[in-house]
């Protein structure tokens, strides 16, 4: 059985190009590209929305232009407005853990509404949403743009696919234990040298402490070559 498909992003009368852009850079970066915009201020396509998406250009091209809300989610069986609680709306209320979870377990489309950036959604707006998701945030300083409202809500769902990871750089196996001796004997004869040894009654005890450090690191035969030339270096005697 296929899971649900991915929610649509809905942007309802957003006023700048710019913050569609934006919205659209953070759509992609969390795997999804379907946005529909509803009676855009400015116009659609919007020059200033391209540079603004940094690269997110699938998401532009595709984006569907609507006359209504009602026409936008005509497809759809879930709808969230993302928006604060509504006391002039009784109907559910849930977070983004909890939306991120209806959309991946409820079959068919599913869809997020975003207001204008000044006002929000009005509640005429609301009123067509199966539910209202509300984004914990500081109830002093309340204040999310579009882009980053978008970005919150896309992430929360994204934590449910599989999305591709940067690869792991392979760790270098540790060096030979020869290589580590020799590493310590370099610097045990250099600090000894320099007169790092004092009072004498504590040599013992100070070349295990050593001998610990240098062995916790667990150092790969590159860094073991690399630390040795740097003691090389420092105790060569400088031209005069």
């Amino acid at each position: 059985m296929e899971g649900a498909p991915p929610p649509l992003i809905i942007l309802v009368r957003p006023q700048l190009g710019q913050n569609i852009g934006k919205a659209a850079r953070a759509m992609l970066n969390f795997g999804l590209t379907e946005m529909r915009l509803v009676a855009p201020r400015d116009g659609w396509p919007n020059p200033e929305a391209g540079p603004a998406a940094s690269g997110a250009d699938i998401v532009l091209e595709q984006a569907q232009v609507f006359d209504s809300v009602a026409e936008a989610i005509a497809d759809c069986s879930t709808v969230f407005a993302s928006t604060v609680r509504r006391r002039d709306l009784i109907m559910p209320v849930t977070g983004p853990k909890d939306m991120a979870a209806q959309i991946h377990s409820t079959p068919g489309r599913s869809a997020i509404l975003f207001g204008p950036e000044r006002s929000g959604l009005a509640s005429d707006d609301v009123a067509l949403a199966t539910s209202i998701v509300t984004v914990p945030i500081n109830p002093e300083f309340g204040s999310l743009n579009l882009a980053q409202a978008v970005i919150l809500l896309a992430y929360e769902w994204s934590k449910g696919e599989a999305l591709a990871q940067p690869p792991v750089k392979d760790v270098e196996p540790p060096a030979p234990q020869a290589e580590l001796e020799g590493l310590i004997g370099q610097l045990d004869e250099s600090l000894l040298a320099a007169g790092y040894f004092h009072p004498p009654e504590r040599i013992t005890v100070t070349r295990h402490a050593i001998r610990t450090i240098m062995s916790k690191a667990r150092w790969s035969s590159r860094e073991v070559k690399a630390v040795r030339g740097m003691i090389r270096t420092l105790v060569r005697p400088r031209p005069r």
